[in-house]
This record gives structure tokens, C-alpha cells and sequence, in this order.
């Protein structure tokens, strides 16, 4: 027998002579005594630790219910042997009375909280705790022995309580390392993060103004005149404006974005300057001058952090920074942290902008040069058909529209000699796209939105919004100097007016996010947790001052549940789910479900394997359903650019998928110059249309994405539902837009009618729902002679 289990064993002898005299010569309290000496290094290390947690107990506590319980390990035979042949086997009946007992001691519970158990964890930690005791062949030798000593009546329950967070370390091992934990999670110095910025004198100035005030203008003059510098933008289309401009300025420089690099040096050195997307600065590269644009999304709930690293780390001597007045006292607190003085400028409005009295109402009353602004991608399906059905000919911008496709629709409205005079747009056009707007048509004043918790809202447009998007027409050097803005709705004119008339709320705080040497820290300490639960811990006790706030980070997690089953190191998982990707998309979630399988079977991801799966060469879309497709096509070629650059060994062929991309493209361009015809196919094409088998990763996604999202989805709705009841009136969304009315005055009460929801909502003209009734009454009125006779489930039925 080794040393080592000579030693445990003499420990365990000298326990045993002292419950064998217990009842004659000690008393029952000095037992208990006796019993903790022999515990020795046990019992003081956790008395040591509640000391040390009182002491911090300021610090914000945890949200438990983010912590998992962990499956442990049945201890060796040896261990049980030795219990068993030192004492007797344990009466499993009297072991549950002492346990039972031990739980509802208010004593033990009050000390477990002192160690971070509180009710919730001590109740989980009890349940395992007796299922190890009780269902197990064989526990821990001392704890047998306490056991067997209790139940003789030389011990009390309450000497279980080691052994028992003993238990509760094991399946929550974060309770042994929360002060590490709070101390990796500490986010209340952010700008002590970056020693080189702060090593340097750097001089901050604000450019503040609305839009089309110039601002940004003269922050890109001082950019171009010096020997370096950086410009970060919000939008890919603003860094490649910014880097044609300079080219054609005679000035060298880069473009950086997250799936792009272009390095004007025809062997690949950088130059003086980059322009870049926020999230792809680097705060390493020391800079003359530093160009921070639409500094206000500091606050964004999702991308905040990458406006607060910017500012806070950019080695620059001179940082610009461009946005609404409304953020200049926040930025000028964030430098009086950082010891630097903010120096402002202020700018106007070039050109005047007015709100009309009276709103559109109809499509009938379109002017060229209008752009009509819409929330929802399936409005502005619907409002183009009916546009194109007045002899008008339309340009379509949203969100989901790639780069190039936006710019060629932008260039396609600003061109005096095409004979597109209207565009149908989301708030994309708000950043990114020079357009000659003469009047902005605001189709709704309610937009889908995401809180600080992640979840999705319907709420009216803010302030800021609807400046931003506003503010688009007239702009400075368009065909039109003048602005003009109203609704579609005259309901909806009073709102907006008020809207614009409120002051902007002013920013008051900058977001921040976990890094991934941070989480790698805290998976040191947890190496059980998954990557979403590391995540939540991590946002549970993360500490910040006033200041700051952590972004939502909801995306991150869904993606890391989805390829939690995939074996990741836990660097390149971080860096999967830090992707930018349209979660709502399933073939987009398939692919990335894809990517990550291929990537863990250390495979590269070759062209000919995404050509595989994406079905390359793709055709032209011949309905709204291929376009969709198409557009999520060029998203996951986004996914692979965005990955080569990150994993260069397993996803080789980026200039090859960049030259198809280009491609598909031109294919969507082609696509949304048709997208009335589409829509009219899609309309004739609905009846007959036939569900295609689907693999089964999509079938996972969708189901993975529709459980992830309905709540969310059915949450906006009631929010939305709500919203109208508070502003009054019954928001009708298709019909009122275009022109249709109700065949009946008693609309209130065919609401719930199918033509009259389809009627509102576009779906059905009048005429056509008249004809549709006649035709229904006259084969009602059909001779019963001509009755046909079908089997229904086995039953005849005269139909």
C-alpha cells in the first residue's frame, strides 16, 4: 500500500476510535468538535473562503439560475470499501431522516449563502447531494463514516455541512473561483484597456450637426491633407465611398472590411490610409489622424462596443469624430475619463427642409423624386407592384440588398435621363447612399426594434431615427436643394410632426462587449460550461459604472447553440459566433452550420465544395421566392469571405468565391430591375407551388431559428397591436396605401372576414373580390344534376 493511502487510512482509524467512545465518554458536542479537528484543512478552507466572501459581498450577485449543475463521478470501490469494513454498511432509510433533518436546518442554509449557495443552489445542490448519498453503491470513505456516526447517535447532522459543499464545488465548480470570475468580468476601466492610446496626447474633435450639414465633409478633408490616417464607418457602402473618393483625390489607400481587403500597393503593403468598417479599426496601428463617423451609434444595443473601442484606442494624434449634437456632453465625459479635452464644432443644416400639410394618401399623387420609406420588406413588395401598375417605373433599396445591387438602384434614381422617378426604400437609406430625394413618404412610423435584453419590439420610430431619414431629402449638390417630408397616412402626419419636433435624446451611455481572452479566462476556471453559458455567466457578474453597458449579445448565443454539438476549440468557436449573419435566413444558418461541421473535420473548404452546396451556377430568379434565395446566397458567400480572412488555411479560395459573388450580383441586380414581374409571378405561382425536400441541417435550422424567434415574434405583435390602440386609430397597412377602399361601409365589422383582411392588405381588389363572388354564387346556383360524387376518408360525400 502506498504512503499516501497509509496516511488517509490512519486518519480514518483515529475518526473511527473517537465515534466508538463517543457515547460513553464524550459528550455529544465535543464529538462534533473532535470530528472537525480530524476534518482539518477541509473545514478551515471553507470557513476561510466564507470569510472571503463576506468580505466582497458589495460585489452585484450572480444570477444562479444561469448556473448548470455538472454530473460527477462515482468515487473509486477502494474509497466505499474501506467506509464499509471501518464502520458497517449505512441503514439508507435513517440516513434520509438525518439528511432530510440537515436540509431544513435554517442554520445550514443561512451558512451556505455565506459561500454563494443561495436558495436556489442550495436546493440543487441538496438534490444531488442526497441522490449521490443514497442511490451510489458506494460514497467517500469519511463521509461514510459521518454518516454511520450520526446515525449511532455520535454525531449531528449539522457536521454534514463540509461534506456537503464539498458536493457543491464539484457540481458548481464556479463557486470555488468567484472572486476570479468577478475580477476577469470587471469592465468598469474600459479605457485602461488600451496603454498605447493612453500613452500618447491625443486631441478629440467633435464635428456636430444634423444630416447634410457638412460635418462629415470636413472631418474627410483633414483625413485626405494628412500623412496617415483612418476612416471608420458604420456601413461597407460609406467605407467604399470613402475610399474612392480618395483615389480619386489623388491619395493612396486601403479598403478593410470584414470580407474584403484591397491594398492599392500592387504587392500588398499598406498604405498611409485605410478606410474600414467600425469593427475592423485597428487600435495598434498609430495614425496622424482618425475619422470616427456616426459617432451617436456608441449606444447602439448591439454594435456599441466597436464606437467604444474606436474611441477609446485609436492611436491617433487627431481623432474626428462625426455625429448628432445630441452625443457631444457623453463624448465629452467619456474624454474627461480618458484626461483628454473635447473640442466641438458646430455645423447647420445646408439646405431647409419642411414637413407638408397634408399627407400623400395615395399612390395617385406621387411625384418624380419621391422616395417612399417602409419598415417592412413585404410593403414595399406590395407598393412597388402597385406603382409599376400606374405606368411608374420604381427603384427598390433594403437591407438584405447586396452592396452592389444598392448602388446600382441609387445610381439608377439619380439619373435625370432614366425614367425611374420614385424609390421604395427601408431606413437603409438613412447612412451610406448620396440619393436626389425631393420628398420623403414616411409608409409607417412603427419599426421592429431590439432591446437591451434581445428581445424583438414594435415600437414607434424615435426621434433620431426619423431626423436620419428625413434629413435625405434635399441634399446639398442633388437636383433637388429644397426638402420636403410627410406621410402616406393623414393619420400618421400629426404623429410625425410631433416626432420631429421633440429634442433628440441625448446618448448617455457606450456599450461594451466580452472578449474572446476574457471568455477563454473564463472557461480556464469552467472548462464544463458551453460557449452560450460562459457568455451568460460572464454578463451576470460583469461589473460596469454609469458610463457603460454591456451590448446584447443574443446573437452570439444563438449561433453558439447552434454548433454546440460541433467539437470547436473554444477560440475558433468564439470567433464563429462573433459572424455577421442573418439569423432569420435558414439556408444562411444551414451554411454556417455547414462551415463550422467542415471546419472541425480539419477539411478546407474548397470552391467546388461551396459550389456544391449553394447549387452553383444559380439561375435568374423568376420569383419573389429565387430572389429571397439569392439574396441569402450572396450572404453566405459574405460568410465565407468573412471566415477566409480569419481560417486563410480552410477557406482557401476566397478570390474565386469574391469573383462569383460579383457575379450573383449582377444576377440580383438583374432581378430587383424585374422585381414587379416577380412579384406578379409569385402572386400566379402560389396556388400550384410544391414544397422542395430540404436536407436535414435546413430542417434543423428552421426549427431551431422559428424556436428561437416566436416568442419574440408574438411578443412585437401584441406590442404592435398595442400601440395603435394608445395612438387611436386601426392602422390599415396595404389597402389605405394604395388606394383601395372597403366594398362596404361597415368595415369595422368584417374585420375578421378573410376578403376583408385581404383586401386591406392589398392582396385583393375590390373588382376582383365582386367578381370572385359572383362567380361563387353562380355555381352555388348550379342544377343538382350536376353534383359530383368524391370519396372523403373512405366516406362518399356529394360535393
Amino acid at each position: 500500500m502506498s504512503l499516501k493511502n497509509g496516511a488517509f487510512l490512519l486518519c480514518l482509524s483515529r475518526l473511527r476510535a473517537i465515534s466508538l467512545h463517543a457515547a460513553g465518554v464524550l459528550q455529544q458536542s465535543s464529538v462534533r468538535s473532535a470530528a472537525a479537528a480530524c476534518r482539518g484543512s477541509l473545514g478551515s478552507a471553507v470557513i476561510a473562503q466564507a470569510r472571503h466572501s463576506s468580505s466582497n459581498s458589495s460585489a452585484k450577485p450572480p444570477d444562479t439560475s444561469l448556473f448548470v449543475p455538472l454530473q460527477i463521478k462515482a468515487p473509486s470501490s477502494f474509497e466505499g470499501v474501506v467506509g464499509a469494513e471501518l464502520t458497517k454498511p449505512l441503514d439508507k432509510g435513517e440516513v434520509l431522516k438525518i439528511l432530510n433533518k440537515f436540509y431544513k436546518r435554517k442554520e445550514m442554509q443561512k451558512l451556505a449563502s455565506d459561500y454563494g449557495l443561495d436558495a436556489r443552489l442550495f436546493h440543487q445542490a441538496f438534490i444531488s447531494f442526497r441522490k449521490y448519498v443514497l442511490e451510489l453503491e458506494s460514497i467517500d470513505a469519511d463521509l461514510h463514516i459521518v454518516l454511520n456516526d450520526i446515525c449511532c447517535g455520535a454525531g449531528h447532522q449539522d457536521d454534514l455541512f463540509p461534506y456537503f459543499m464539498r458536493h457543491a464545488k464539484q457540481i458548481f465548480p464556479m463557486l470555488e473561483c468567484m472572486d476570479d470570475l468577478r475580477k476577469i468580468s470587471d469592465l468598469r476601466l474600459p479605457a485602461n484597456w488600451y496603454p498605447e492610446a493612453r500613452a500618447i496626447f491625443r486631441k478629440i474633435i467633435f464635428h456636430a450637426g444634423p444630416t447634410n450639414s457638412g460635418k462629415t465633409h470636413h472631418a474627410i478633408q483633414r483625413f485626405l491633407t494628412a500623412k496617415s490616417g483612418v476612416y471608420c464607418g458604420p456601413l461597407k457602402l460609406l467605407a467604399h465611398e470613402i475610399f474612392e473618393k480618395s483615389s480619386s483625390s489623388g491619395v493612396p489607400c486601403d479598403l478593410v472590411t470584414g470580407e474584403e481587403r484591397i491594398f492599392v500597393d500592387p504587392e500588398g503593403r499598406p498604405s498611409n490610409h485605410v478606410a474600414c468598417t467600425i469593427e475592423m479599426c485597428s487600435v495598434n496601428t498609430p495614425y496622424e489622424v482618425a475619422v470616427v463617423d456616426e459617432i451617436q451609434m456608441i449606444k447602439d444595443p448591439s454594435r456599441g462596443w466597436a464606437w467604444t473601442r474606436a474611441l477609446l484606442g485609436l492611436c491617433a494624434e487627431e481623432i474626428h469624430v462625426c455625429g448628432e449634437t445630441a452625443a457631444v456632453n457623453f463624448i465629452t465625459e467619456l474624454m474627461y475619463s480618458t484626461g483628454e479635452e473635447l473640442e466641438v464644432r458646430n455645423y447647420k443644416r445646408l439646405t431647409p427642409i419642411s414637413i407638408l400639410d397634408h399627407a400623400v394618401e395615395s399612390l395617385d399623387n406621387l411625384h418624380p423624386g419621391d422616395c417612399i420609406v417602409c419598415f417592412n420588406k413585404n410593403d414595399i413588395y406590395s407598393i412597388s407592384r402597385q406603382i409599376e401598375a400606374r405606368g411608374l417605373e420604381c427603384a427598390v433599396i433594403y437591407g438584405s440588398l447586396p452592396p452592389g445591387t444598392k448602388l446600382d438602384q441609387a445610381k439608377k434614381f439619380n439619373d435625370p435621363s432614366d425614367p425611374c422617378k420614385i424609390l421604395v426604400a427601408t431606413d437603409a437609406i438613412g447612412m451610406g447612399l448620396n440619393l436626389s430625394i425631393k420628398r420623403i413618404i414616411f409608409n409607417s412610423l412603427v419599426k421592429p426594434s431590439v432591446n437591451e435584453k434581445g428581445e424583438k419590439e414594435m415600437d414607434t420610430i424615435t426621434t433620431s431615427q426619423a431626423l436620419q431619414i428625413a434629413g435625405r431629402a434635399g441634399r446639398f449638390g442633388s437636383s433637388f436643394q429644397d426638402g420636403e417630408v410627410t406621410t402616406m397616412h393623414r393619420d400618421d402626419l400629426p404623429v410625425l410632426r410631433e416626432i420631429l419636433n421633440r429634442p433628440v435624446d441625448p446618448v448617455e451611455i457606450a456599450g461594451l462587449h466580452p472578449t474572446a481572452e476574457q471568455i477563454e479566462m473564463f472557461a480556464y476556471h469552467l472548462p464544463e460550461a458551453t460557449l452560450s453559458n460562459l457568455i451568460d455567466i460572464f454578463v451576470s457578474l460583469s461589473q460596469v459604472d454609469g458610463l457603460y453597458f454591456v451590448c446584447n449579445v443574443e446573437d452570439f448565443k444563438f449561433l453558439a447553440d447552434m454548433i454546440q454539438h460541433i467539437p470547436l476549440n473554444l477560440r475558433s468557436r468564439y470567433v464563429f459566433c462573433t459572424a455577421p449573419i442573418n439569423k432569420k435566413q435558414p439556408f444562411v444558418c444551414t451554411s454556417f452550420l455547414k462551415f463550422a461541421r467542415q471546419f472541425s473535420r480539419d477539411e478546407p473548404l474548397t470552391f467546388d465544395w461551396v459550389c456544391r452546396h449553394i447549387g452553383w451556377p444559380v439561375a435568374t430568379p423568376k420569383n419573389i421566392k429565387d430572389l429571397v434565395h439569392l439574396e441569402a446566397v450572396h450572404d453566405v458567400l459574405d460568410l465565407y469571405l468573412w471566415l477566409s480572412y480569419r481560417f486563410m488555411d480552410m477557406f482557401p479560395d476566397a478570390n474565386l468565391i469574391r469573383d462569383i459573388q460579383k457575379e450573383l450580383d449582377s444576377i440580383i441586380q438583374l432581378g430587383v430591375h424585374n422585381i414587379t414581374h416577380l412579384i406578379r409571378a409569385s402572386e400566379t405561382s402560389t396556388a400550384s407551388e410544391t414544397t422542395s425536400e430540404l436536407d436535414d441541417d435546413i430542417l434543423v435550422c428552421k426549427a431551431f431559428v422559428k424556436d428561437k424567434i416566436f416568442q419574440s415574434e408574438r411578443l412585437s405583435q401584441d406590442k404592435a397591436d398595442l400601440l395603435s390602440q394608445k395612438q387611436g386609430h386601426r392602422r390599415v397597412r396595404g389597402s389605405k396605401a394604395l388606394g383601395f377602399r372597403p366594398t362596404t361601409d361597415n368595415s369595422e365589422n368584417n374585420d375578421g372576414l378573410l376578403s376583408s383582411r385581404l383586401v386591406q392588405q392589398g392582396l385583393l381588389t375590390a373588382n376582383l373580390l365582386e367578381q370572385l363572388q359572383k362567380e361563387w354564387s353562380a355555381a352555388q346556383e348550379e342544377p343538382s344534376g350536376n353534383n359530383q360524387t368524391v370519396k372523403v376518408k373512405g366516406k362518399k360525400k356529394k360535393k
